[in-house]
């Protein structure tokens, strides 16, 4: 349980402020503070009791390094966030508890003791911190069709923040991604609603059953709406569709989200029809919020307000439409004074009406309250020991064994056996950083051991008997005919978001095809495993291969790929998205009479 620093006998002298007027003495603990009271009835007192300043800092959400613990009190501030790579020094779970209790212990220092949540983007385990279990990405857990294991991943990326404080999750992604080129096609479950629908249990996992658990973090569904449909597959660009379709397509994930009470929602950087989300008043607050139902809060992407008129920085009015549209909480990183100042002027101006700030707290507050913070508000620490652990790590195994698609297997070289002599080389083979992808201990990724883990390599020789020989080199040179079966590991760089995106085509790596010709030139039985986060351009080389399985980007525990590998465990897996049969055909989906190689849940099994 968090620590009781809020203990109500404590607080019997505090003198709050209301509305800016004069302060008045509390002869005993104020309604808000009484946890015996509703939700409703303690956010009623608390926003009476509000100063503008106090409004105004709950909507607002600096990054970790860009505010001090004395601003956090002095302007009242809601929520910090660490984006992607932002971590305490040393990264290790006690410092981020550490961190988290001396932003917290800051709010608290407030005259109304408001507690604040930290966000991060745990969207394939607490990916931020090392030593944390990374999980597949969601296009491996979309191949998987498996939504209880997927609400068993929620609940063990929860417990692994709860014990460092943080208690607001950026995930899940529901985007439904309909061009691979896209760079975030691998935050998808896949190219049809059907599919990120069955997983917004993963909601269920973070949130539990019901905000306020002991490991309760609150979920965000995110990119509303349709950022996995812009035209070229472009990051951040356009989705130029009819309503009908947007509606058919890109709404349903997010309406399963509102159904199983998603805390919050992200708006998405794209625009739809030309009109940017971040101020589109028509889907935040007339679907998502009045259609749907919404009751939770909606939150800004990063520095999301300073694109909608298309240039750097935030204006005024800026600021005023994406507030009038709907948008709650604004995460504004480095210039969060600028928006406060900008925003009071707003108000003040009448272009911004006290109702709409008024609603933007009530939602903010109203999870404050359901998450138990005004209670409990410091790290839990006894969850610790959660972080890594091998429970979690055999979670994370399971997961990648269940994502793996086997795409082709001639002469049924899969699975190998456990005492076969194999060769085994790829970029991708022995590097934890490699297999796991962008969004894992910094933002984009990056090649080497950058957490603890176990390599697909380490895998394999896990999987083989004691006394096999399993070669390991890299670039596939050493390779001679007397081994039974190579294994060639290769695919994509780490990369996230519009980094990724790839509008010059989806092909191998020129030392990756290298690679795998090396192993093939001497004659035996050659395997693919391509680790990346959406289908490549693999058409040509194919009829070369004697089998390709489709890892995706595994995470931490790679001898999941091994376990499929050496038959340990079935391939489960189904294809996510349609497997072009080249480049050109982008985009290419389900149903669009397109000829794939492979098509949307196709994969074979071992007999």
């Amino acid at each position: 349980m968090r620590s009781r620093l809020l203990a109500l006998g404590a607080l019997a002298a505090l003198a709050l402020v209301g509305h800016g007027g004069p302060v008045r003495a509390e002869p005993g603990p104020a309604p808000y503070l009484d946890p015996h009271l509703s939700v409703q009835d303690r956010v009623d007192d608390l926003l009476d009791r509000m100063s503008l300043a106090d409004k105004l800092g709950q909507m607002t959400q600096p990054e970790r390094r860009y505010v001090t613990p004395d601003e956090v009190t002095r302007y009242r501030i809601g929520s910090v966030l660490s984006s992607g790579g932002s971590a305490p020094e040393p990264n290790t779970p006690e410092s981020w508890a550490d961190m988290y209790d001396g932003l917290q212990r800051a709010a608290l220092a407030g005259p109304l003791r408001v507690p604040l949540m930290y966000g991060v983007d745990a969207v394939h385990g607490h990916n931020n911190m090392v030593g944390a279990t990374i999980f597949p990405h969601n296009i491996g857990l979309g191949a998987t069709r498996d939504p209880a294991l997927v609400r068993k991943i929620g609940a063990a990326t929860a417990a692994e923040m709860a014990g460092t404080g943080v208690d607001w999750d950026f995930a899940p992604c529901v985007c439904v991604a309909r061009d691979d080129r896209w760079g975030r096609t691998y935050e998808s479950f896949g190219e049809v609603p059907e599919l990120a629908t069955m997983m917004t249990t993963v909601i269920d996992g973070l949130q539990g059953d019901e905000l306020g658990g002991p490991t309760s973090v609150l979920a965000t569904a995110k990119h509303y709406v349709g950022d996995g449909g812009t035209e070229g597959g472009d990051d951040r660009g356009d989705v130029r569709l009819p309503e009908k379709e947007l509606r058919a397509v890109h709404l349903p994930p997010f309406q399963a989200a509102v159904k199983r009470g998603v805390g919050s929602v992200m708006i998405s950087y794209s625009s739809w029809n030309g009109l940017k989300m971040h101020q589109n008043k028509y889907l935040i607050t007339d679907v998502l919020k009045g259609e749907l139902g919404f009751g939770g809060f909606v939150v800004s992407d990063y520095n999301g307000i300073d694109e909608i008129d298309g240039k750097p920085g935030f204006t005024k009015d800026e600021v005023a439409a994406a507030i009038n549209a709907g948008i709650d909480m604004v995460m504004v990183p480095t210039e969060w004074r600028r928006f406060i100042d900008y925003l009071r002027d707003e108000v003040k101006n009448g272009d911004v009406p006290m109702e709409r700030i008024d609603d933007a707290n009530r939602r903010i507050l109203t999870k404050k309250f359901e998450l138990g913070l005004f209670e409990e508000p410091m790290a839990d620490r006894s969850h610790l020991k959660t972080v890594g652990s091998a429970a979690h790590r055999a979670l994370a195994r399971r997961a990648v064994a269940e994502s793996q698609v086997l795409l082709k297997n001639d002469d049924d070289v899969l699975p190998l056996d456990d005492d076969d002599k194999v060769f085994v080389a790829g970029r991708s083979a022995d590097d934890i950083g490699m297999q796991s992808g962008g969004w894992t201990i910094t933002w984009q990724g990056k090649p080497g051991p950058i957490t603890p883990g176990t390599t697909i390599l380490d895998g394999i020789r896990k999987a083989a008997d004691a006394d096999a020989t399993v070669t390991y080199s890299k670039d596939g040179s050493g390779i001679d005919p007397s081994y039974d079966a190579a294994i060639a590991v290769v695919g994509e760089t780490p990369y996230a978001e519009y980094h990724g995106d790839r509008t010059d085509g989806l092909g191998l790596d020129d030392a990756d095809r290298k690679t795998i010709d090396r192993l093939r030139d001497v004659g035996v039985p050659v395997v693919v495993v391509l680790v990346s986060g959406r289908p490549l351009d693999v058409a040509e080389d194919l009829p070369k291969w004697d089998a390709l399985v489709a890892a995706w980007l595994p995470g931490t525990e790679g001898q999941g790929v091994a376990d499929v590998l050496y038959g340990d465990a079935d391939p489960r897996g189904k294809l996510p998205v349609t497997w072009m049969r080249s480049g050109g055909q982008e985009p290419i989906n389900r149903g669009d009479g397109k000829k794939p190689l492979f098509p949307f849940g196709y994969g074979l099994t071992y007999d």
